[in-house]
């Protein structure tokens, strides 16, 4: 499913327009990618949890070449799946 399915899923299941099933889907998006860049985490009780994790930096490999590369930390984001998403499943 892409996001062209899922807001006329949303926009069937809600009895609302397409327009206003993206324009909640963008605000949920944005606002979900907001509390991830401010170190938070979003938690949909049953469905699951969104958090960040620090990778620290390591040596990797160009797989065109074989040379040593050094690659940075960064900050990635996590998805946890909650108990009712995990029994669906």
């Amino acid at each position: 499913m892409n996001k062209a399915d899922l807001i006329d899923a949303m926009a069937e299941d809600a009895g609302i327009s397409k327009a206003a099933a993206k324009k909640a889907l963008d605000s949920f998006t944005d606002n979900v990618t907001n509390a991830l860049a401010n170190g938070g985490r979003v938690s949909l009780v049953g469905f699951g949890t969104f958090s960040t994790s620090e990778r620290s930096a390591r040596e990797g490999r160009n797989p065109q070449t074989g040379k040593k590369i050094q690659i940075p930390a960064k900050t990635v984001a996590k998805f946890k799946a909650g108990s009712e998403l995990s029994n669906k499943l």
